[in-house]
Protein backbone atom coordinates (compact mmCIF):
# COMPACT_ATOMS: atom_id res chain seq x y z
CA UNK A 1 0.00 0.00 0.00
CA UNK A 2 1.28 3.69 -0.95
CA UNK A 3 0.10 6.84 0.96
CA UNK A 4 -1.73 7.64 -2.33
CA UNK A 5 -3.83 4.78 -2.05
CA UNK A 6 -5.70 6.00 1.20
CA UNK A 7 -8.94 8.18 0.98
CA UNK A 8 -8.12 11.28 3.00
CA UNK A 9 -9.97 13.88 4.35
CA UNK A 10 -10.47 17.33 2.21
CA UNK A 11 -8.12 20.12 2.67
CA UNK A 12 -5.31 17.22 4.07
CA UNK A 13 -2.57 16.99 1.64
CA UNK A 14 -0.10 13.77 0.97
CA UNK A 15 3.25 13.71 -0.09
CA UNK A 16 5.39 10.40 -1.21
CA UNK A 17 9.35 10.58 -0.72
CA UNK A 18 11.28 7.48 -2.06
CA UNK A 19 13.46 7.49 1.53
CA UNK A 20 14.18 9.08 4.93
CA UNK A 21 16.46 11.29 3.49
CA UNK A 22 14.09 12.50 1.14
CA UNK A 23 11.59 12.99 3.12
CA UNK A 24 13.99 15.10 5.73
CA UNK A 25 15.23 17.09 3.49
CA UNK A 26 11.88 18.06 1.66
CA UNK A 27 10.45 18.71 4.79
CA UNK A 28 13.26 21.08 6.09
CA UNK A 29 12.19 22.83 2.83
CA UNK A 30 8.65 23.08 3.58
CA UNK A 31 9.27 24.04 6.85
CA UNK A 32 11.70 27.11 6.13
CA UNK A 33 9.59 28.78 3.70
CA UNK A 34 6.72 28.83 6.34
CA UNK A 35 8.54 30.13 9.05
CA UNK A 36 10.14 32.94 6.23
CA UNK A 37 7.20 33.55 5.23
CA UNK A 38 5.43 34.04 9.43
CA UNK A 39 8.59 36.24 9.60
CA UNK A 40 8.08 38.10 6.49
CA UNK A 41 4.65 38.70 8.08
CA UNK A 42 4.67 39.13 11.92
CA UNK A 43 8.35 39.75 12.47
CA UNK A 44 8.81 36.39 13.99
CA UNK A 45 7.79 32.79 13.76
CA UNK A 46 6.80 29.57 16.10
CA UNK A 47 7.98 26.31 15.46
CA UNK A 48 6.92 23.01 17.27
CA UNK A 49 8.49 20.16 17.09
CA UNK A 50 8.30 16.43 18.43
CA UNK A 51 11.21 14.42 19.92
CA UNK A 52 12.10 10.54 19.30
CA UNK A 53 14.79 9.03 16.95
CA UNK A 54 13.11 9.73 13.88
CA UNK A 55 13.28 13.47 13.30
CA UNK A 56 17.14 13.95 13.86
CA UNK A 57 17.91 13.46 9.99
CA UNK A 58 15.29 16.68 9.66
CA UNK A 59 16.65 18.28 12.18
CA UNK A 60 20.02 18.57 10.69
CA UNK A 61 18.68 19.29 7.14
CA UNK A 62 16.99 22.14 8.60
CA UNK A 63 19.88 23.67 10.76
CA UNK A 64 21.45 24.25 7.46
CA UNK A 65 18.30 26.54 6.20
CA UNK A 66 19.12 29.89 5.86
CA UNK A 67 17.00 31.75 8.36
CA UNK A 68 17.05 34.64 9.98
CA UNK A 69 17.00 32.36 13.01
CA UNK A 70 17.28 34.98 15.87
CA UNK A 71 13.52 35.26 15.03
CA UNK A 72 12.47 32.13 15.41
CA UNK A 73 11.20 30.38 18.41
CA UNK A 74 11.35 26.94 18.88
CA UNK A 75 9.53 24.21 20.92
CA UNK A 76 8.39 21.05 22.05
CA UNK A 77 4.88 19.39 21.01
CA UNK A 78 6.00 16.77 24.15
CA UNK A 79 8.55 16.33 26.21
CA UNK A 80 9.81 13.26 28.67
CA UNK A 81 10.34 14.21 32.42
CA UNK A 82 13.69 13.76 32.43
CA UNK A 83 16.54 15.64 33.04
CA UNK A 84 18.16 17.74 29.98
CA UNK A 85 21.21 15.60 30.86
CA UNK A 86 19.51 12.04 30.33
CA UNK A 87 19.59 10.38 27.07
CA UNK A 88 15.99 10.91 26.95
CA UNK A 89 15.32 14.04 26.53
CA UNK A 90 13.86 15.33 23.72
CA UNK A 91 14.95 19.13 24.68
CA UNK A 92 18.86 17.64 24.45
CA UNK A 93 17.90 15.93 21.28
CA UNK A 94 16.99 19.29 19.53
CA UNK A 95 19.75 21.34 21.18
CA UNK A 96 22.41 18.82 19.75
CA UNK A 97 21.10 18.34 16.47
CA UNK A 98 18.66 21.57 15.31
CA UNK A 99 20.60 24.15 17.49
CA UNK A 100 23.57 24.25 15.92
CA UNK A 101 25.48 26.43 14.17
CA UNK A 102 23.22 30.03 12.51
CA UNK A 103 20.11 28.13 14.15
CA UNK A 104 21.72 28.08 17.79
CA UNK A 105 20.12 31.56 17.57
CA UNK A 106 17.09 30.66 17.92
CA UNK A 107 15.42 30.72 21.18
CA UNK A 108 13.86 28.22 22.73
CA UNK A 109 11.17 27.62 25.13
CA UNK A 110 11.43 24.60 27.24
CA UNK A 111 8.70 22.19 28.40
CA UNK A 112 10.96 20.09 30.91
CA UNK A 113 10.13 21.72 34.64
CA UNK A 114 12.41 20.87 38.15
CA UNK A 115 9.69 20.02 40.17
CA UNK A 116 8.30 17.61 43.02
CA UNK A 117 6.42 15.39 40.77
CA UNK A 118 4.98 15.32 37.48
CA UNK A 119 1.71 16.89 38.15
CA UNK A 120 3.59 19.87 39.32
CA UNK A 121 6.33 19.97 36.41
CA UNK A 122 3.34 19.96 34.18
CA UNK A 123 1.39 23.14 35.95
CA UNK A 124 4.90 24.90 35.70
CA UNK A 125 5.53 23.96 32.29
CA UNK A 126 1.48 25.16 31.54
CA UNK A 127 2.37 28.46 32.89
CA UNK A 128 5.72 28.63 30.87
CA UNK A 129 3.91 27.65 27.62
CA UNK A 130 1.55 30.35 28.11
CA UNK A 131 4.61 32.78 26.41
CA UNK A 132 4.69 30.69 23.44
CA UNK A 133 3.27 32.84 20.69
CA UNK A 134 0.76 31.02 18.01
CA UNK A 135 2.17 28.22 16.39
CA UNK A 136 3.45 29.02 13.22
CA UNK A 137 4.93 25.48 12.18
CA UNK A 138 3.72 22.05 13.62
CA UNK A 139 5.52 18.52 13.23
CA UNK A 140 4.09 16.01 14.54
CA UNK A 141 5.12 12.69 14.41
CA UNK A 142 2.79 9.29 14.81
CA UNK A 143 3.74 5.85 16.89
CA UNK A 144 2.63 2.35 15.55
CA UNK A 145 -0.24 2.66 18.42
CA UNK A 146 -1.22 5.99 16.83
CA UNK A 147 -0.01 8.43 19.51
CA UNK A 148 1.64 11.66 18.59
CA UNK A 149 2.68 14.23 20.98
CA UNK A 150 2.56 12.46 23.96
CA UNK A 151 -1.05 11.50 23.49
CA UNK A 152 -1.32 8.23 24.26
CA UNK A 153 -3.99 5.40 24.20
CA UNK A 154 -4.87 4.39 28.16
CA UNK A 155 -3.20 7.34 29.54
CA UNK A 156 -5.23 8.59 32.13
CA UNK A 157 -5.11 12.78 31.13
CA UNK A 158 -5.86 11.49 27.60
CA UNK A 159 -9.85 12.15 27.33
CA UNK A 160 -8.80 16.07 29.17
CA UNK A 161 -6.07 16.61 26.56
CA UNK A 162 -8.19 16.19 23.89
CA UNK A 163 -11.13 18.22 24.71
CA UNK A 164 -11.46 20.78 21.96
CA UNK A 165 -12.03 23.49 24.98
CA UNK A 166 -9.11 22.28 27.23
CA UNK A 167 -8.32 24.80 29.35
CA UNK A 168 -4.91 23.02 30.05
CA UNK A 169 -1.90 23.88 27.75
CA UNK A 170 0.11 21.18 28.88
CA UNK A 171 -0.83 17.69 30.92
CA UNK A 172 1.07 15.36 32.44
CA UNK A 173 0.93 11.85 30.03
CA UNK A 174 1.84 8.18 31.21
CA UNK A 175 4.03 6.39 28.14
CA UNK A 176 3.63 2.73 27.87
CA UNK A 177 7.30 2.75 27.25
CA UNK A 178 10.27 3.93 29.87
CA UNK A 179 10.60 7.27 30.38
CA UNK A 180 7.12 6.78 30.96
CA UNK A 181 6.67 10.14 32.64
CA UNK A 182 5.65 12.46 29.83
CA UNK A 183 4.44 16.13 29.17
CA UNK A 184 2.25 16.99 26.30
CA UNK A 185 1.04 20.24 24.96
CA UNK A 186 -2.75 19.97 24.59
CA UNK A 187 -5.27 19.64 21.37
CA UNK A 188 -5.74 23.18 21.21
CA UNK A 189 -2.65 24.38 21.81
CA UNK A 190 -1.42 21.75 19.25
CA UNK A 191 -4.68 21.99 17.10
CA UNK A 192 -4.14 26.05 16.71
CA UNK A 193 -0.82 25.42 14.23
CA UNK A 194 -1.52 27.40 11.12
CA UNK A 195 1.10 24.83 8.97
CA UNK A 196 0.41 21.29 10.73
CA UNK A 197 2.97 18.71 9.23
CA UNK A 198 2.50 14.70 10.02
CA UNK A 199 5.79 13.00 9.49
CA UNK A 200 5.52 8.68 9.09
CA UNK A 201 7.67 6.16 7.78
CA UNK A 202 7.17 2.85 7.38
CA UNK A 203 4.47 0.43 6.07
CA UNK A 204 3.49 -0.15 9.93
CA UNK A 205 2.83 3.66 10.19
CA UNK A 206 1.06 3.81 7.35
CA UNK A 207 -1.07 1.22 8.01
CA UNK A 208 -2.34 2.71 11.71
CA UNK A 209 -2.61 5.88 9.40
CA UNK A 210 -5.30 4.10 7.49
CA UNK A 211 -7.17 3.12 11.06
CA UNK A 212 -7.05 6.15 12.16
CA UNK A 213 -9.28 7.71 8.93
CA UNK A 214 -12.03 5.10 9.61
CA UNK A 215 -14.79 5.82 11.98
CA UNK A 216 -13.61 5.15 15.50
CA UNK A 217 -13.03 6.47 18.81
CA UNK A 218 -10.66 9.56 19.31
CA UNK A 219 -9.03 8.46 22.11
CA UNK A 220 -8.37 4.38 20.50
CA UNK A 221 -6.35 6.52 17.92
CA UNK A 222 -5.31 10.05 19.32
CA UNK A 223 -3.82 10.93 15.61
CA UNK A 224 -7.02 11.02 14.58
CA UNK A 225 -7.32 14.27 16.56
CA UNK A 226 -5.61 16.01 13.70
CA UNK A 227 -6.25 14.49 10.39
CA UNK A 228 -8.51 17.07 8.85
CA UNK A 229 -7.40 20.31 7.31
CA UNK A 230 -5.09 21.76 7.17
CA UNK A 231 -2.90 18.64 7.56
CA UNK A 232 0.45 18.09 4.98
CA UNK A 233 1.16 13.89 5.75
CA UNK A 234 4.88 13.46 4.35
CA UNK A 235 5.67 9.47 4.32
CA UNK A 236 8.38 7.29 3.06
CA UNK A 237 8.16 3.83 2.86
Amino acid sequence: MAISELKLPQGVQACSHDNAEQLAQALAVRVADALRQAITSRGQATLVVSGGRSPVPFFEALAQQELPWAQVCVSLADERWVPVNHAGSNEALVRRHLLQGPAAEARFLSLYQVAGNLEQAAELADEAVAELAPIDVLVLGMGDDGHTASLFPHSPNLQQALQPDCARRVLPMLAPSEPAQRLTLTLPVLASARLPLLAIQGQAKLNTLSAALMPGEIAQLPIRAFLNSPLEIHWCP
